[in-house]
């Protein structure tokens, strides 16, 4: 692992920082496997239970690096092109949407194409008011290529992506909370005490129940209200058994705050 992406762990969060400022966290090759290699390790360990997400510096990521991934690679072709993706950058949504653990987005400056569409791959969204966003592929007359065309219409609709991505224009980050694009805009030095306040709640909750919500929500994209409802059920009836719906009636009965002891360290 290099120095261009840190981790760290501390209060059962994980803490992923993409690490080249001086190029607008702008991701290399190297770095994509890095950024996977922390990703896995925090789906295996069970004293993570919440994975933050955010660059140094004034930008959150500006995508991938031009010189490598473009300029360099202008000399492979389509085929090589097509693999560098899927055997580096797709890897990255890919194991996002295998977590189970939440993950948020903290989106210090600005995210452009790739960038913005990793951070999309997020279960929660939270930005500086001074970080900018936008969808930049057209502008290098490219097509999104890290799963852009298929979250960013999911999240703000077909309309608002059409023109985000035809257009590559940027939009600020009180609009992209007023579309849906980011949970919340905050003043920048109230931003990471913001999403680690949140991170501390969710690491505190019942693991079990954060979790079953977050694959629920998953497969319900996927299903109709019939299998959904299933589906519910099912883990309904397991987590009604479970230590931590236990300690949560009798701490609600018993007029206290829940302390819950279920899902590991």
């Amino acid at each position: 692992m290099s120095n261009d992406v840190l981790f760290e762990v501390a209060e059962r969060i994980a803490t992923i920082t993409l690490n080249r400022p001086e190029r607008r966290n702008a991701f290399t090759l190297g770095m994509i496997d890095d950024w996977v290699g922390y990703l896995e390790e925090c789906r295996e360990r069970a004293d993570i239970h919440v994975v933050l997400l955010t660059g140094a510096g004034k930008a959150f990521c500006s995508g991938g690096d031009i010189d490598e991934m473009m300029k360099q690679g202008q000399a492979r072709s389509p085929q090589e092109r097509k693999d560098e993706l899927v055997g580096h950058v797709h890897r990255i949504p890919l194991t996002l949407d295998r977590m189970d653990k939440p993950v948020i987005a903290v989106m210090n400056g600005a995210a452009t194409g790739a960038g913005l569409d990793l951070a999309l791959m997020c279960d929660l969204r939270y930005a500086a008011r001074s970080a900018r966003f936008a969808e930049t592929y057209v502008k290098m007359a490219l097509m999104p290529g890290a799963g852009g065309a298929y979250v960013l219409p999911r999240i703000v609709g077909r309309a608002r992506a059409l023109e985000m991505l035809w257009t590559g224009e940027f939009i600020e980050s009180e609009e992209a909370e007023r579309i849906g694009l980011i949970n919340k805009a905050l003043p920048d030095d109230e931003l990471m005490p913001y999403a680690r306040a949140m991170a501390r709640r969710l690491a505190e909750g019942p693991v079990h129940s954060i979790r079953a919500i977050k694959r629920a929500v998953r497969a319900g994209q996927y299903s109709d209200l019939a299998t959904s409802l299933d589906y519910g059920a099912m883990n309904y009836a397991v987590l009604a058994s479970g230590a931590d719906h236990i300690e949560a009636v009798d701490a609600f009965l018993e007029k206290r705050a829940p302390d819950f002891k279920d899902g590991g360290s």
